[in-house]
């Protein structure tokens, strides 16, 4: 069997890029090695009730009339009708340090006003940096520069620095204590000066669209379909083994699962060690709470990104989890989503996944060392939100291992590896990196690389 294109992964990044391409070309396939489709923005059942991975908001919001942002470009791009998704806002969100906290919304000014308020000796030094950013082009092919550095020297005010770091780290940086300036200019962007949303459906919604839209334009799904290996010749690669065994041939090859995994599958590891000890782990738990019980959580905060140290630290855990800093989301507070009977709390925090490892061998210390780490983290959040676990009826925790195995992220690094592969070229001539690994960051992001690298290599040639 040959096909002009073979899509490696069936997450956001492999949808987009499936659908973009078999608009043009019959034959397109996409293989997942799992039974869902999504990658780390999936779903699953327990009780009977969907519960969803990895989407907790979209960055990137966009009014209708904004032609050129991201949002509306990749909805473009992909013929999606907007009203398809009914786009609800978040409300607003808050990242909260012992000194002070900053609220912030779909509307920048907010953030402006916030900053102006909690920090009057400096405005202009923001007002500056915003300057600074405009002139910026966050996708030329330039080596790391420290946005830490970058920010400190603009705005002289380590706190506030640490403070406009934290959520952008957290959704999407994977460098400790740092991002690369480009990097830290797309996620300012993305979160500060557009905001965040999500569809009024699921995940499972999202992703039936996607695939209904990409089947119906004649692209192809194997799932339950692992790469074995990608077959090479010349340095070109002429197509893929899986792990059955089959043999498939292609033209070229996408793939969507990240660097050093790929590079994995040709058996080219000359980096992935170095590159998978600077790798960042995370530990995120879903609280299912009765909505009668919560009253007093907050109903008008969608996302709160504290740190509650003297320091703010980004870096590599040497525990099962560090609570010092974190993300907590309230998904359900969102503008226009329907009441529901039950209402969730997540917590997310950075991990060590060499501890999670190591006491994997054993499934009964694994399991207990998960409800002692869910009980940690809701006293942690207790602090900053009000009492909740005693009404629990239902957690669940994914450890860096869960997201390992669900998604095949080396480490379960979600945000993969620390150096980014911007022009999605890995030294073959037919074979294509996009998706996290690329270089764009959050759901937006990742479809877009999608349909980029997809635009920029691959339909030339078809």
């Amino acid at each position: 069997m040959k096909v002009p294109l073979i899509i490696i992964g069936g997450g956001l990044s492999g949808l987009a890029a499936g659908i973009r391409c078999s608009r043009y070309c019959d034959n397109v396939l996409i293989l997942e090695k799992h039974s869902r489709l999504g990658g780390l923005n999936s779903y699953y059942y327990r009780n009977k009730q969907l519960f969803e991975t990895g989407l907790h908001a979209v960055t990137n919001f966009a009014e209708k009339k904004d032609k050129k942002a991201p949002l509306n470009r990749l909805l473009r791009q992909l013929r999606i009708k907007r009203d398809q998704l009914n786009i609800c806002p978040q409300i607003t969100s808050e990242i909260r340090f012992p000194e002070t906290s900053l609220r912030f919304s779909n509307d920048f000014e907010l953030l402006r006003e916030q900053i102006h308020e909690k920090f009057p000796s400096i405005c202009n030094n923001f007002d500056i940096l915003l300057q600074k950013i405009n002139k910026i082009d966050p996708f030329s092919p330039t080596p790391f520069i420290s946005a830490r550095k970058f920010l400190d020297e603009t705005l002289q005010e380590p706190l506030l620095t640490d403070m406009l770091l934290c959520p952008l780290m957290y959704y999407g940086s994977s460098v400790e204590n740092d991002m690369d300036l480009g990097q830290f200019v797309i996620m300012f962007a993305a979160i500060f000066k557009e905001g965040m949303f999500r569809p009024a459906g699921t995940i499972k919604d999202f992703i039936h669209t996607l695939s209904n839209l990409y089947t119906k334009q004649g692209g192809q799904i194997r799932k339950n379909c692992g790469v074995k290996q990608i077959i090479i010749q010349n340095n070109n690669i002429t197509g893929v083994e899986l792990d059955s065994g089959t043999i498939i041939e292609c033209d070229h090859l996408l793939s969507t699962i990240g660097h050093h995994e790929t590079l994995s599958l040709i058996n080219d590891e000359s980096e992935t060690g170095s590159a998978c000890s600077k790798r960042l782990g995370f530990i995120e738990t879903i609280y299912q709470l009765p909505q009668k019980t919560s009253a007093h959580l907050p109903k008008n905060t969608t996302i709160i990104f504290y740190n509650n140290s003297s320091n703010f630290r980004y870096q590599k855990s040497s525990d099962y989890a560090d609570y010092s800093s974190g993300v907590i989301c309230f998904p359900q507070n969102f503008t226009g989503l329907k009441d529901v009977d039950s209402i969730e709390v997540r917590s997310t925090h950075l991990a060590s996944y060499s501890k999670w490892k190591t006491i994997s061998i054993d499934r009964e210390n694994y399991l207990a060392q998960k409800k002692h780490v869910a009980l940690n983290s809701s006293r942690t959040l207790e602090k900053l939100i009000g009492k909740f676990h005693h009404n629990t009826v239902y957690s669940d925790t994914f450890t860096p291992l869960t997201i390992e195995r669900y998604t095949s992220k080396i480490e379960g690094a979600i945000y993969g590896s620390p150096s980014k592969v911007k022009d999605g070229h890995l030294g073959y001539n037919n074979l294509f990196l996009a998706g996290t690994d690329q270089g764009f960051l959050g759901i937006i992001g990742s479809m877009l690389s999608g349909v980029s690298i997809v635009n920029r290599h691959i339909l030339p040639k078809l």
